[in-house]
């Protein structure tokens, strides 16, 4: 969204990734999803009279190792609290919590935005548990408790950050990092991992914020930057048509939701203080005391992490910093690059089909090149076959529709019986075609002798044409200049 110059927008987020620990936070409940409702459930999960909660340790681990990551400060001292509030998914009436003494202190994190990379500071990450899910159906609801006391980290940002796409590019790499160090699986459709987003406009130059929206619960990328324009530009249109009033009178601090379809944000209640919630330490659960000594081997165990790999990808590979953050923002995704690159050695042109190629051909199924039976070592084949000049780039693209119709089949395979997939080697025939498209566009032939280099491309694209993208391109371009410049 292009901005009024005069107005800055100021976004902060508040990042939820359910951790992938065995069991939940204060109770020996399994921690999965999909099962039964109310089966994966303790006398604690239910908030029964006289339960107890007990700490899990691994919850507290994952939570120092992307402490670590984010080059923050670990607490050595940190402690639990109740946040109070009655809503039927919460069977105690109130979450466990970190209020004012959080695990994790600080931080940064570094994500591409449009080609520059950026730094995002974060304020803190906090250690709780999750709430159960209402069911909602025709004639009734239901309470589902198995995701009450999930252990959740919440990462705070900092309020730096000022269009839709720098809140996405912060969160693709805080997901990255959650990935590469097993903290979470991040399905956001799953809701493992969802996202509020604080948002504030103000005139530039000005220095203090201006009251907040806080927009609730978005479960995609794709929503996260809509909702966050969207509310942009309410603000905007709110502060410019009552510009009379006070501007705490304009916007004040709520609580909205995105709505899809109108793609707009809509009010949900008014902002709650942390005085409604009435803090106070968890009685039931001692402070976490970390070591330094503890804290060192978490932090010399850390696998190699997003941005190490990007940075390696971008100076021993020459990807650029933007298909480098593409392609290492899904773990899964990099480690099947790493694979396929076992197998041909053109990383540039191996990455383009596995982020632009065959991202495109699958957008609408919801899977990525992982999910979708090709091997690595199939693409690798493929990419190789296009770099030796097997098969050209335009057949390339037959053959990789025909990969993913039937993924166990492997690209000489599909080449060797079909015959349209052959290339065009034969240079007598490529210069009957080049002699015909010659006298059928004399017109650029004369438009290129006058420096329009685009008219060159024009007439390769018409050889490449008549030969169904079986020539090469190459030497159709070779054939061409000595045409038309023969010495």
């Amino acid at each position: 969204m292009n901005q009024p110059t005069q107005w800055e927008a100021v976004i902060g987020l508040e990042i939820h990734a359910e951790l992938n620990t065995k069991s939940k936070l204060f109770s020996g409940a399994p921690n999965r999803f999909g099962d039964e409702p109310n089966t994966n459930i303790t006398e604690v999960c239910t908030g029964q009279p006289g339960a107890l909660p007990v700490l899990n340790r691994e919850a507290v681990k994952k939570a120092v190792q992307l402490g670590c990551a984010l080059k923050a400060e670990i607490a050595k001292f940190s402690k639990f609290d109740r946040k109070s509030y009655f809503y039927p998914d919460s069977p105690r009436n109130f979450q466990i919590t970190q209020f004012d003494e959080p695990i994790v202190i600080g931080g940064h994190v570094i994500a591409e935005v449009d080609g520059i990379e950026k730094s995002f500071a974060v304020h803190h990450v906090h250690l709780e548990d999750d709430a159960g899910m209402l069911k909602h159906f025709p004639s009734f609801a239901g309470v589902d408790y198995n995701r009450a006391g999930v252990p959740l980290v919440e990462i705070v940002s900092e309020p730096c950050m000022h269009t839709a796409k720098d809140a996405v590019a912060y969160c693709m790499a805080v997901k990255a990092i959650l990935q590469y160090i097993d903290a979470s699986d991040c399905n956001m459709e799953e809701g493992s991992l969802r996202v509020d987003a604080n948002v504030s406009v103000r005139i530039v130059g000005e220095k203090t914020l201006r009251n907040k929206i806080e927009i609730k619960n978005m479960n995609s990328f794709s929503n996260l930057e809509l909702a966050v324009d969207a509310e942009i530009k309410r603000q905007i249109r709110e502060y410019t048509t009552h510009a009379h009033k006070p501007v705490s009178d304009v916007i004040a601090q709520a609580t909205y939701r995105f709505d899809p379809e109108k793609k707009a944000t809509v009010l949900m209640r008014r902002k709650e203080g942390a005085d409604d919630y009435r803090y106070f330490p968890e009685p039931d659960l001692l402070p976490i005391v970390l070591t330094d000594a503890y804290i060192e081997e978490v932090r010399k165990a850390l696998p190699e992490l997003p941005l190490q790999r990007e940075r390696r990808y971008t100076k021993e590979l020459m990807l650029s910093l933007q298909s480098a953050f593409v392609i290492t923002s899904e773990k899964k995704v990099a480690d099947y690059f790493e694979e396929a690159l076992k197998y041909c050695s053109n990383a540039k042109m191996l990455c383009n089909w596995i982020i632009v190629e065959f991202a495109g051909r699958l957008k609408d199924t919801g899977k990525s090149i992982v999910d979708c039976g090709i091997t690595p070592k199939h693409l690798g084949t493929l990419v190789n076959m296009i770099e030796k000049g097997t098969i050209t780039g335009r057949i390339a693209k037959d053959v990789a529709d025909a990969m993913l119709l039937d993924p166990k089949v492997s690209p000489v395979e599909i080449v060797a019986q079909n015959p349209d997939f052959k290339p065009m080697h034969d240079g007598g025939e490529i210069e009957a075609l080049v002699d015909q498209v010659l006298a059928n566009n004399q017109q650029s032939v004369v438009d290129f002798k006058a420096g329009r280099d685009k008219a060159l491309a024009f007439l390769v694209g018409q050889v490449m044409k008549l030969s169904k993208g079986k020539a090469s391109p190459q030497v159709v371009n070779d054939k061409l200049m000595a045409k038309i410049n023969p010495e």
